[in-house]
């Protein structure tokens, strides 16, 4: 198949795939249409494998104008309907409305009868039998779209940064809109992000492929542009600062706003020390990494005192995160006692993170950041899909495509699991996960030794 013929096969595929993300979301939300959402994700996910694939095999300039337009259409796609799945943007508007009125977001939670005046009939409906999604009634009989509304807020302060921000320029009535445009223009310029670092390396023909893993992979539209996940934020800030700045204070800077955004690209840490074995080489990103993060806290710290952590630690016990919790690290209970298996994560992951520190390629940071945040979460086995945001990020730059398993497992085990109670789908899922991983990087290992060897593939049958 010649250029052009390729190049309108991958555009087709792409026109296709954003009907489809369109059609899943006007399908209805995960607690009313849960099945149709889920046949609309595999098919969104069967056909970005598709021109993923297609886009491989494109002119160079053509490929980068698909991207780019391919990025464009699903981010539009993303902003057709409200939240589908998710009321986490509903406590970011909340957030930003209570910061423009000078009150700290961490010092009262939604329900507080201080924060009265600040309530209008979308956030706080006061008609309805407040039974539809995302609206919960809390003991006092007050109906909100806010999810946890009698706890306050758990965000970082650079994340708080962000929802005042988005509220200061969004139009009277506006409601979900604005967030979903700024998570829209977040996920485009993480595109252009990846077209430039990839470009940067000396490889433009990979460019647009690699920058295609982020820009199509459906996680994008339904997480970070209909959901509008703060998450997309921290994974730029990881990209630029990976991609675009050296081990020292830049790099430092951009990670620790990126763990003050979201706290998850901590996991990044070790990669961008890949190599750095040096106390000083150390120290010149730790510690502006840690300046950002103090500096971000400050202004809230002095309002709000010890308050600023807000619900996280309340949020951890929720989530099973706790010790002797036995709701995560589902693959790690295949093989060891309920108790210790969150021990036994930990001590895996600082025993990866020193490998990657010591033994990772410092021109490659990515890579190591990609192994040990992918680890991570099949560790920790969350049902979440959009903390794997940060993981197709880290894919895009990387090129490694079988860490994707780990988003699309997060959106199967988030939708399917209300439905498939009793299953047990957590462990199915992160198990396929992790195999396809294990498979991808064998695959990969023995394409690398044919290239240093000569010696054919495993998969080819002898002459």
């Amino acid at each position: 198949m010649k250029g052009p013929a390729r190049t309108a096969v991958t555009a087709a595929l792409l026109a296709t795939l954003t009907a489809v993300v369109v059609g899943t979301l006007r399908a209805g939300d995960s607690q009313r249409a849960p099945g149709r959402l889920l046949a609309g994700y595999a098919l969104a996910w069967g056909l970005f494998a598709a021109a993923a694939w297609a886009v491989r095999k494109v002119p160079a300039r053509a490929a980068t104008g698909l991207v780019l337009v391919g990025a464009a259409a699903l981010a539009l796609a993303g902003t057709t309907t409200p939240p589908r799945t998710s009321t986490d943007m509903y406590r970011y508007a909340w957030d930003g409305r209570v910061q423009a009125a000078g009150i700290s977001p961490y010092a009262h939670p939604p329900a507080a009868p201080a924060l009265a005046g600040l309530r209008d009939d979308w956030l706080f409906p006061t008609t309805g039998p407040c039974t539809g999604w995302g609206l919960t009634r809390t003991d006092t009989g007050l109906c909100t779209r806010i999810n946890r509304p009698t706890v306050r807020t758990l965000y970082p302060p650079l994340a708080e940064g962000w929802f005042v921000a988005v509220h200061a320029l969004s139009p009277p009535g506006s409601r979900h809109k604005p967030f979903q445009v700024g998570g829209a223009a977040l996920a485009f310029g993480t595109t252009v992000a990846l077209l430039a670092v990839v470009r940067r390396r000396g490889d433009p023909h990979r460019a647009p492929a690699r920058a295609a893993l982020w820009a199509w992979c459906p996680a994008v539209p339904f997480d970070a542009v209909n959901n509008a996940h703060i998450d997309a934020l921290g994974v730029l800030l990881t990209v630029l600062a990976l991609g675009t700045a050296t081990a020292g204070a830049r790099r430092g800077a951009l990670l620790g706003a990126a763990v003050a955004v979201k706290l998850l690209p901590v996991l990044t840490l070790p990669g961008a020390l890949s190599g750095r074995r040096g106390p000083a080489r150390v120290i010149r990103v730790v510690a502006p990494l840690l300046a950002v993060i103090a500096l971000g806290y400050l202004p809230y710290l002095l309002l709000s005192g010890d308050s600023v952590l807000g619900y996280l630690p309340g949020y951890l016990q929720e989530e099973g995160y706790a010790p002797g919790d036995v709701r995560r690290f589902a693959l790690l209970r295949l093989l060891l006692p309920d108790t210790a298996a969150a021990v036994t994560a930990v001590v895996l992951l600082v025993l990866l993170a020193l490998f990657v520190w010591w033994y990772g390629d410092p021109a490659r940071p990515w890579r190591g950041a990609l192994l040990v945040t992918g680890t991570a979460l099949l560790l920790l086995s969350p049902n979440y899909p959009w903390y794997a945001l940060l993981v197709v990020g880290l894919v895009a730059l990387d090129g490694r495509w079988e860490w994707l398993a780990i988003p699309l497992t997060g959106a199967v085990l988030y939708l399917a699991g209300p439905v498939l109670r009793g299953f047990p789908l957590q462990t199915v899922t992160y198990g396929a996960a992790a195999l396809a991983v294990t498979a991808g990087t064998v695959v990969r290992a023995d394409a690398a030794r044919h290239l240093l060897t000569g010696r054919p593939l495993r998969c080819r049958p002898p002459a």
